[in-house]
């Protein structure tokens, strides 16, 4: 899509641009809802995990979009909630993703409408992620009514994907799959739901707990076993003592009845009489 080397000439151009246009915002381009806010920290978290199997998913945050326009000088722009690129090596991508400079464009982008917070032109971005850019999936979220469409590019129109026999909308070149869980678009990797931090952090203290529970088991087993030890063994000292008690008291009667056999013998020996 673009030379493997950034021409710096080309970079230069875009940074200016993409300063102009930060410049140019308004105020109330930089306020969201916790709507938005919360589904945005929902998507980010969920590729995080996604990346430690696949270095390759590589997910963007509010970044601006920069992409050629023929015929203008200046580059189009368009600024998603989110936005996933798949590419083997680390993308570099201070202040703004310009195309022109980047090895590949978006696969998948995101966006999360709230009704009280119009900050952009979701038609206006639609037609750019769809004709400018051609996005493959473009996936968009209104969380005030919990509605959700993801969308394929197919002969260059989006279409909506329809969901599978699990209520979940698949992107296969990311092994993923999203979809509705309470409130908040949630992601299947692999056939398994990502995690959140708080689950994370409830599942390590669950797992923390039951290694906690198994330690005492196994030192309360140790303690019974040392105990059952000492008991055995303070039975056989007992045992070994009667028994030595018993062994000494039988020599001992033995002793008085040999002594005593002796006596006898020596009464019963006739004695030489008086002399007459």
């Amino acid at each position: 899509m673009t030379p493997t080397s950034p021409d710096p000439d080309l970079a230069a151009f875009y940074a200016a641009d993409a300063q102009a246009y930060l410049k140019s915002l308004p105020l109330s381009h930089f306020m969201e809802s916790t709507e938005q806010a919360t589904q945005r920290a929902i998507t980010v978290e969920s590729f995080e995990l996604i990346r430690v199997a696949r270095p390759d998913v590589q997910c963007f945050s509010e970044l601006l979009i920069q992409y050629p326009q023929p015929g203008f000088r200046k580059p189009g722009k368009v600024v998603p909630d989110n936005f996933v690129v798949v590419h083997r090596e680390p993308i570099v991508a201070s202040g703004s993703y310009a195309l022109a400079n980047q090895p590949v464009g978006p696969l998948l982008v995101l966006e999360y409408v709230a009704k009280h917070n119009p900050r952009k032109d979701y038609d206006d971005n639609f037609d750019k992620y769809q004709a400018a850019l051609k996005v493959p999936y473009y996936l968009i979220f209104y969380p005030d009514n919990a509605e959700l469409t993801l969308f394929r590019l197919t002969e260059g129109t989006y279409a909506s994907v329809a969901p599978n026999p699990a209520g979940r909308y698949a992107v296969p070149e990311l092994e993923l799959e999203v979809g509705l869980l309470g409130e908040w678009v949630r992601y299947w990797f692999r056939g398994a739901l990502l995690p959140l931090p708080g689950d994370l952090l409830i599942e390590r203290d669950a797992a923390r707990e039951q290694r906690d529970e198994a330690r005492t088991e196994r030192d309360e087993a140790r303690h019974r076993l040392e105990a059952e030890r000492q008991a055995r063994e303070a039975e056989r000292r007992a045992r070994e003592e009667a028994e030595r008690r018993a062994e000494a008291e039988r020599q001992s009667r033995l002793a008085v009845e040999a002594e005593v056999a002796r006596l006898r013998e020596e009464l019963a020996k006739p004695r030489g009489g008086a002399a007459g």
